[in-house]
This record gives C-alpha cells, sequence and structure tokens, in this order.
C-alpha cells in the first residue's frame, strides 16, 4: 500500500467543482493581481480569526520579513526564537542585519519554553517570534506577560497551526496568530489552509502596523508611484486567493478528520514503550498539521527506512538544530543550553495525518510499525 505524507490530489477531487468554478471566474474576469477575490478571501479570513486586517502577500517568510521591518527594527537588535523550529523566521532575521537569539523548546510540545524565556532578554531585545509548531500554540499568556514587562513586541509565526486556540488562564480564548503584535501565516501547499502554489498573509489588530505592512509589501507605496519607503513585491494572486476562499469554508472538515486520525494513532501508538505520542497542551487545541512522535533509543532512522520500503511516507522535522546549520553557526547566539531541541532533532519523525487518509491506509500505518517494533 501506498501512503503519502499528503494527498492534494484527492483534496481537490473533493473539491473540483468549486475549485474549478472559481478558478475560472478569475480567469474569464481577468483580474490576475489584486482582483476582487482577494479582497473577498482576505475579509472571510478576517471575520474567521477575528482581526480586523488581513494583509496578503506572497508567502509564509515574506510575511515574517514585513512584520519585522513594520516594526521598524534595526541592524543589531535581537530577536529570540526557538532553536527546534523551520529555518524560515530565523533566515528572515539574519537577512535583515538582526541577531537570532536561540532558546530551547518544551520536550513534550516542541513549542518554545516559555520559562527560558526572560533570561534571553537584553537590552537590544526587540522582538519574540514564536513559532506555534506541527499545529497547537506555544504558551502564550506567559509570553504576552514578559513581553508586556520588558516592553518589546510579539510575533506569532503561524503557518502551522491555522485554527488552533489558546486559553488563558482567565477562560478567554485567543486565535493562534492573533494574540501577539502581528501573526504571519503560510498557505504553501501542505499548510491546514493550502492554496496550489505560494501565498501567505500577516494578520493583526494593529490599524498603523498594518497600514505599514501593506505599504512595504507593495513597493513602499502610499499611492501609485508615490514611494514612501523602500518596499518589496510580495502579493497573493488573485487565483490562489480564489483557490483559498473555496477550501476556507472546509478547514474545520479538515481538522476534524486529522484530529480524528491522530486520536486513533494516539490510542495504539501509546501502547509501544519505544515511542512518546505528541503531547497535547493544557492550554491549545490541536490541529495536527503533523503528528510527530520520538523515537527512543536512535531507532528514528531505522523505523523511517522501514516505514519507506513498506511504502509509507513520513518525515524528519527538523534533523539539524538552526545551531548547527551552517549558514547560521556565526550569526545566531544561544541562550543557555538547547539539549532539548539537539535531542527532537534525532528523535522526531512525523507520520502521515491529511485529511484524505482512509482507515485502511492508518492501519496499515499502524501495522508497519508494530511490524518493527515487534520483529
Amino acid at each position: 500500500m501506498d501512503v503519502q505524507m499528503l494527498d492534494l490530489r484527492s483534496q481537490y477531487k473533493r473539491l473540483k467543482k468549486e475549485i474549478d468554478a472559481a478558478v475560472s471566474e478569475v480567469v474569464s474576469g481577468g483580474s490576475f493581481i489584486n482582483g476582487p477575490q482577494v479582497h473577498a478571501f482576505c475579509s472571510h479570513l478576517a471575520t474567521r480569526l477575528e482581526v480586523p486586517h488581513v494583509i496578503p502577500c506572497g508567502n509564509g517568510t515574506d510575511a515574517i520579513r514585513l512584520v519585522l521591518q513594520a516594526l521598524g527594527v534595526q541592524p543589531g537588535d535581537e530577536i529570540i526564537l526557538p532553536a527546534f523550529t523551520y529555518i524560515a523566521a530565523v533566515e528572515m532575521v539574519a537577512s535583515l542585519g538582526l541577531t537570532p537569539i536561540l532558546v530551547d523548546v518544551d520536550p513534550e510540545t516542541f513549542n518554545m519554553n516559555a520559562g527560558l524565556l526572560e533570561r534571553a532578554i537584553s537590552r537590544q531585545t526587540r522582538a519574540v517570534i514564536a513559532v506555534h509548531l506541527f499545529g497547537q500554540t506555544c504558551d502564550m499568556e506567559p509570553v504576552m506577560k514578559i513581553a508586556a514587562k520588558y516592553r518589546i513586541k510579539v510575533i506569532e509565526d503561524n503557518a502551522q497551526s491555522m485554527g488552533a486556540e489558546y486559553t488563558f488562564s482567565d477562560g478567554s480564548v485567543g486565535k493562534a496568530g492573533a494574540i501577539g503584535s502581528a501573526g504571519t501565516l503560510s498557505f504553501f501547499p501542505s499548510k491546514p489552509l493550502a492554496c496550489f502554489g505560494d501565498g501567505g498573509a500577516v494578520i493583526t489588530s494593529d490599524n498603523a502596523l498594518a497600514e505599514r505592512v501593506r505599504m512595504l509589501a507593495n513597493h513602499g507605496q502610499t499611492a501609485k508611484y508615490r514611494h514612501r519607503v523602500v518596499g518589496c513585491n510580495s502579493r497573493l494572486d488573485t487565483i490562489q486567493a480564489a483557490i483559498l476562499d473555496v477550501k476556507l469554508k472546509y478547514m474545520d472538515t479538515f481538522t476534524a478528520a486529522r484530529r480524528k486520525t491522530a486520536l486513533h494513532y494516539d490510542r495504539i501508538l501509546s501502547s509501544l514503550d519505544e515511542i512518546s505520542i505528541p503531547a497535547c497542551s493544557a492550554f491549545s487545541t490541536h490541529v495536527y498539521h503533523q503528528y510527530t512522535l520520538q523515537v527512543r533509543n536512535g531507532q528514528r532512522d531505522a523505523l523511517q527506512a522501514h516505514l519507506k520500503a513498506c511504502g509509507v511516507s513520513s518525515a524528519v522535522y527538523y534533523p539539524l538544530p538552526v545551531q548547527e546549520q551552517e549558514a547560521y553557526k556565526w550569526v545566531a547566539r544561544v541562550s543557555g543550553e538547547v539539549s532539548v531541541s539537539a535531542r527532537l532533532s534525532r528523535e522526531v519523525l512525523s507520520l502521515p495525518v491529511h485529511a484524505e487518509m482512509t482507515d485502511e491506509m492508518q492501519q496499515f500505518v499502524i501495522d508497519q510499525i508494530f511490524k518493527f517494533f515487534r520483529k
């Protein structure tokens, strides 16, 4: 049996009629850049995320850069990030001449350890980028309190956890990405809300910040041919926006399917001593962008090879910590120890959890894992 990490073909077949109609409308209308479908999608997404501003852009990496620039950071400023993360946020920090300060992550949720944040702050700290990894949020309440104490900004990299919700100690609930000064989204094909190419967005409740992000993303223009600052050209094209607007209506359906698959994995795989199933925090819901195991005793790579031989795809996110990457060894600085991040890079393995998985596919994956450990 062939079980892939992602099945966009089956998802397209499910939504084919609506997606084809949406794309056809764009082509017929001829407004391929900044067409009405872009505005409609942003409006619908803003309503869903309960924010006044959704500013579309070219991709999730651009979104991070735009927010950092809009906040007015200067070369030499420090930005705190988790050591266990995809490189995009660190890359944008470094590319702007800023200094990435890496802190370790929680050993169960894989997100930034909020208890280590305060000791990483210096006089040069301007912001913290809270990366919501694999489908659930960082512990945002202590992050926000510490940020307020030191008057630094909080950026939420929400590329992987759109739809997750954070519950504060007073019972109030915040949408992932809409808690800090700004949130960034990616619509890359593998993400919870995915287009058929590249796409991203910045979300914020800060009117002034939103205005500056819009200006920066549009060549630094306040009006056509009136360039106030040095900007860039970063936009979500109309066809991708139309596709996203269709998929947005089905996000809850997709999330429910991934949660069902994850729950079944939990029930069965929790009996294996050789692995740890993903932990769900008490403060965040989980949308399971990834279902990520920790494989003990150095058996991760052998398990992955076994699954591949059986036709089961899996993935390692991320095999080399930021501080060990050649490009960042002399750029990023580590605050304290990052031993958890280093260990996770050796132990994590993500299994297929996409919304198109059948019961038969999942059982096959489970059977192969048991075969490996019970051989």
